[in-house]
């Protein structure tokens, strides 16, 4: 029986997703699973039983991803699933910024004595005048499941809208109205656009990565939306440009204390897919993407494993996570050459290779498991 430990209170929704033959709580040991949505699992000791690890959430940064990797343990996240709920709380965000709604309220909150309230907000309301989103230029970084979201939406807002994603996936792309300005030099969305919202994850190559270099080509009196992580924005060079009133403000769901002693900053306390919708949803999708591995060694949605997906029609199966490098697909199935295969798959993901074989009968697999480059072998039977 299958054990999956629980890290944090995970939507019932999605525990109920575990059959019978599944052993799912908070407490136990030597499991086979682990399934988290924002616990820190960078101090705890991976054990070899260990196969793989599902964040119901779509960033990983609380999880020691190279660990993994080395160890062969497979990590899930399920990008889109909370996506509806961060769309939404962008818009929030912007008109929050836009209108200086923020400080309207601020300002009521301290009136709650003030018997000629009527009278005083007339008089007040103008220093809170803002602006609308209509006609205004909206710069999206990272057109993932979200970004995509956002773009659309903002066009519906009478808003013009500038994509930027070297990246971009085909689905993507499809997925993208065609009525965003797609740019491939990320300079011309900083002089063009009025807002900028980022949407990338967190990793070496991003962290910092709206930096003093990035303030200095945007447009004076710009406002940045940072939902994506805290890590992204050059925190000090962020507080350069709001004294310099190059940034008008700053909207960001990664509260620190260094950037909320600032008036033009508002702080959202990690509120992004705290609805109850999106913790469903992603608790759901995690549950379902654990089984499909742990019954048939299928992986969709992983982070340091390539995606690859097969009907389990055979009576046995060897699934083979090693390092991407030549003639382990040939030292594999000359180790088989008197088994029968019967369908047979090979991915890759930068230097990790992930091979599925279906075979007629079940064999030994020891063999396979010495193969120099070899991380990780399982067997599955149907």
């Amino acid at each position: 029986m299958p054990k999956i430990k629980l890290y944090n209170n995970i939507a019932q929704i999605g525990l109920d997703q575990f059959t019978p033959d599944y052993e799912v709580n908070e407490n136990m040991e030597d499991e086979d699973a682990i399934l988290v949505r924002s616990a820190n699992l960078h101090d705890i000791e991976y054990s070899n039983n260990l196969k793989a690890i599902a964040r119901a959430g779509a960033g990983v940064n609380n999880i020691d991803i190279d660990t993994c990797t080395k160890k062969g343990i497979a990590v899930f996240n399920t990008p889109g699933a909370n996506s509806n709920a961060v769309k939404e709380l962008v818009f929030a965000g912007m008109l929050l910024a836009s209108r200086d709604i923020y400080h309207g309220i601020e300002w009521i909150q301290t009136q709650k004595e003030n018997e000629n309230i009527v009278k005083d907000v007339e008089k007040q309301k103008k220093k809170y005048a803002g602006h609308e989103l209509t006609g205004k230029s909206l710069g999206v970084i990272g057109c993932g499941a979200i970004g995509i979201q956002v773009a659309n939406l903002a066009l519906r807002f009478g808003m013009k809208v500038y994509g930027y994603d070297p990246y971009m996936s085909v689905d993507a792309a499809w997925n993208l109205s065609r009525y965003v300005n797609h740019v491939t030099n990320i300079d011309d969305l900083y002089r063009q656009c009025d807002f900028i919202t980022i949407h990338v994850p967190l990793n070496d190559a991003t962290k910092n990565f709206i930096n003093k270099d990035s303030f200095d080509k945007m447009k004076d009196g710009v406002k940045l939306l940072n939902f994506a992580r805290g890590g992204l924005v050059d925190e000090d060079a962020l507080l350069d440009a709001l004294d310099a009133n190059k940034v008008a403000a700053y909207v960001t769901d990664f509260p620190s204390l260094k950037v909320i002693q600032n008036d033009k900053v508002i702080a959202i306390p990690h509120l992004g897919a705290s609805t109850e919708e999106s913790e469903e949803n992603c608790a759901v999708k995690a549950a379902q993407e654990l089984m499909d591995y742990l019954a048939y060694g299928n992986i969709s949605n992983s982070v340091n494993l390539p995606n690859a997906k097969m009907d389990m029609n055979s009576p046995f199966r060897i699934t083979c996570i090693h390092e991407n490098k030549p003639k382990m697909i040939s030292q594999i199935t000359d180790i088989l050459k008197d088994a029968n295969i019967e369908n047979l798959m090979n991915k890759s993901k930068k230097d990790i290779a992930y091979t599925i074989i279906d075979l007629d009968s079940e064999v030994d697999t020891t063999p396979i498991e010495k193969i120099n480059g070899m991380i990780r072998v399982s067997t599955y039977k149907k």
